[in-house]
């Protein structure tokens, strides 16, 4: 198996394509579609600098995969699906997480609660390939109901949102359906992998002095991790990571990136002037 990871500086997002040498099948993990919430305006640097590094090694796209819906990035799915192909997939909780966002955002009455935006939802542990190489979806739920991780070749994890880098720790649990209980039990299960599995990040945001990282390992994580090292209860995990989640601020692309992300990353319809709006609730979230 062969890893190549982005990064976007803007939201400290990795994407990642997986594939097994030049002209094989691929997957790409968790793409970026550039957003300035000051004009409005999209791009699609990150995006196609993903494009540009599949074609130059005739890879095929057979996936496209999210591994929840993302709040401070906009998915660059569909707009990778028209240039490569591959197939948008995510987990089926995802079906839950519309159904808050629908209310809270009041969507038009058309938009669907069965997550058909998506061409293809994951049930929990489910497996599937990307080629040859062998791969199974995990329900990791925590940071929010819907979480996947992606295990590939049996020793790499694609582990989304549930685990940051040992000096960063564990991702907030206070989005609607997040549970910190749940992310306890997930990251446990992530963590009981053999030591040497290999954990990419989705994200990374650095103390200062140490550069980006994209990979660590399930020992480092078990032994350095800062909010879920051995010896760490579940107790004590959820108490502190309450008690965190009350002093963050909201990301900064939550309400434009959330509205897409549930839509597998396309746009609203157009109204009758040709423009696509989003909606910002007012004292609502």
């Amino acid at each position: 198996m062969r890893c190549k990871h982005f990064f976007d500086p803007e939201t400290f997002t990795f994407t990642y394509v997986v594939d097994a040498g030049p002209g094989t099948a691929c997957a790409i993990i968790d793409s970026v579609l550039n957003y300035d919430p000051k004009s409005g305006r999209t791009r699609t640097q990150s995006a196609d600098d993903v494009i540009d590094y599949v074609k130059a090694n005739q890879l095929k796209t057979e996936w496209l995969l999210e591994t929840h819906a993302h709040a401070d990035h906009l998915s660059a799915a569909p707009y990778l699906k028209q240039a490569l192909g591959g197939k948008i997939a995510i987990g089926s909780a995802i079906k839950t997480v519309q159904g808050v966002f629908k209310k809270v955002f009041n969507l038009e009455p058309s938009f669907a609660l069965d997550g058909s935006q998506f061409d293809y939802l994951f049930e929990p542990d489910e497996t599937f390939t990307i080629g040859s190489i062998e791969a199974q979806a995990w329900h990791v739920p925590g940071h929010t109901p819907a979480d996947m991780a992606y295990v590939v070749n049996q020793d790499t994890v694609f582990v989304g949102d549930t685990l940051f880098m040992p000096d960063v720790g564990s991702a907030r649990c206070d989005f609607p359906g997040g549970n910190a209980h749940m992310l306890y039990a997930s990251t446990r299960r992530i963590l009981s992998l053999p030591p040497e599995t290999k954990l990419m990040m989705c994200h990374d945001y650095p103390p200062e002095g140490r550069a980006v990282r994209a990979q660590t390992t399930v020992a480092e994580e078990r032994e350095k991790n800062i909010h879920l090292h051995d010896g760490v209860s579940e107790t004590e995990f959820v108490a502190m990571r309450t008690a965190r989640d009350q002093g963050l601020a909201m990301p900064t692309l939550l309400l434009p990136s959330i509205q897409i992300n549930i839509r597998a990353g396309n746009m609203p319809e157009a109204e009758d002037n040709g423009v696509k709006y989003l909606k910002i609730p007012i004292n609502a979230v």
